[in-house]
């Protein structure tokens, strides 16, 4: 497995708090909540590979996305770090936890669980793969094309940050070949051993209106990450971040303190 270095912009002063976004997403989307909090911790917000302004890779799976965090862990020195992660953030961290946990302190998973999900996502690539680029002038362009694929507003506008005009040539930062194929490794389970368990702080913090951590995913929670606890963000649906900002931070400053 040969890793590699990741795009990171760090914030804040104080305890390293190492951020993971979720799928289609970039570091930035953290950008808000590590100013709030920017006076109590340093957060290094990641873009994992095949996203943002990382490399591109022909494999996207748990076990490699651990081996750049780790090695970025090392680039940076910390001894000791909390690790955030959102959506398929949130299960590389568990994957870390449950596999590679040294120094880490904590894990924060928001709405997310150590569970195999039902593909929600590659029709979202094929309507991006299905954009004439050669007919995009601006971000307008491009909204305008994905409308009837991606109805939701506030999803279509989210993937499209992902698109980039470089000397006026548009392009997607997503590595969209290698997603759609590994797409199975990101909503499968964690490649954790069946026995294995974290015995740090774990704090699930998922929305309200979204259904990503349910009552049913409780025992397997709960045999893997014996020390955790469940919060649920009052109006926030899957980005509670983003969806309930203020009652998100305070759950996730009870996390970091844990």
């Amino acid at each position: 497995m040969t890793a590699v270095d990741l795009h990171y912009e760090s914030v804040g002063d104080g305890p390293p708090v190492v951020v993971l976004h979720g799928l289609f997403g970039a570091g930035r989307n953290w950008i808000t909540v590590a100013r709030a909090l920017g006076d109590r911790y340093r957060f290094h917000l990641v873009d994992l590979r095949n996203h943002g302004a990382s490399p591109h890779t022909a494999t996207m799976d748990y076990t490699a996305m651990v081996a750049d965090v780790r090695r970025l862990v090392s680039t940076l020195g910390l001894a000791s770090f909390s690790l955030v992660g959102h959506s398929m953030g949130g299960k590389a961290a568990m994957t870390m936890a449950l596999t590679d946990p040294t120094g880490l302190e904590r894990v924060v998973a928001v709405d997310i669980a150590p569970v195999t999900y039902p593909d929600r996502f590659n029709e979202v690539i094929t309507a991006l793969k299905a954009v004439d680029l050669a007919t995009i002038r601006r971000r307008a362009d491009a909204d305008r094309a994905l409308a009837s694929a991606i109805p939701d507003t506030p999803v279509r506008l989210f993937v499209l940050q992902n698109l980039l005009f470089e000397q006026g040539q548009p392009r997607w930062r997503l590595n969209l070949a290698t997603l759609e194929r590994d797409m199975a490794n990101i909503l499968g389970p964690l490649p954790a051993p069946a026995d294995a368990h974290y015995d740090r702080p774990t704090w699930f913090i998922r929305g309200e209106l979204s259904d990503r951590v349910t009552d049913e995913h409780l025992p397997l929670i709960a045999r893997w990450f014996p020390r955790h606890v469940i919060e649920t963000v009052i109006g926030g649906g899957h980005w509670p971040h983003a969806e309930a900002p203020a009652a998100f931070l305070a759950a996730f400053e009870r996390a970091l303190r844990a």
